[in-house]
């Protein structure tokens, strides 16, 4: 029996890098949803997933066929939900938040096969212990320009994995893409990687 496509909508190259790093073959058409985060009655992990399912929606509307998969990340601390930087000033902020604490990142996806219309929704959380940050260490890390566009404003497989004490749970799903958990569910839609 012959594979379904499997379509990302992201265009992010932090997923496409480890779903090849899989041997999934792909195509992307990222999805053009805004990412508004709100307080969703104070359950993260259910942002997560209405997140990730509003962008595979979007996307396999626009496909006849294949698996769409729809991501979302978050990152939470202290009861706040922070999504991407909107400047280096809210990047500053977000830094001196996470600074000597612990916090949770969560990873939301959707699997739609657009044919069928069947549809998996789950979410992934990884705890993350920061040490505590100095002021110019955070000035210095923005200057780099790696915060911008990551959740929480730092990026664990880049520059930010210098301020990771320790984590509990998913390294990939911190990265952006829980492989273990991802390729267990497209499993249930008789895909496996090559």
């Amino acid at each position: 029996m012959r594979q379904k496509q499997i379509i990302l909508a992201s265009a992010s190259p932090r997923r496409k890098k480890l779903m090849k790093q899989l041997g999934y073959r792909f195509r992307v058409i990222p999805s053009s949803v805004p990412e508004k985060i709100n307080p969703f009655h104070g359950n993260p992990g259910l942002l997560a997933r209405a997140l990730s399912l509003k962008k595979a929606e979007y996307v396999s509307r626009r496909v006849k066929r294949g698996l769409v998969i729809g991501f979302d990340t978050i990152v939470v601390s202290d009861g706040r939900i922070l999504g991407k930087p909107g400047s280096r000033k809210e990047a500053f902020r977000f830094l001196n938040l996470l600074s000597g604490k612990t916090h949770r990142v969560i990873t939301g996806f959707t699997i739609i096969d657009a044919e069928t219309g069947k549809k998996i929704t789950r979410s992934v959380s990884t705890r993350v212990a920061f040490k505590r940050l100095s002021v110019r260490e955070i000035g210095d890390y923005i200057k780099s320009g790696e915060p911008m566009g990551k959740a929480g404003a730092y990026a664990i497989q880049g520059k930010g994995a210098a301020f990771v004490k320790s984590i509990r749970g998913d390294y990939f799903n911190v990265v952006g893409l829980p492989l273990y958990h991802l390729s267990e569910n497209l499993g249930k839609f008789g895909s496996s990687a090559s």
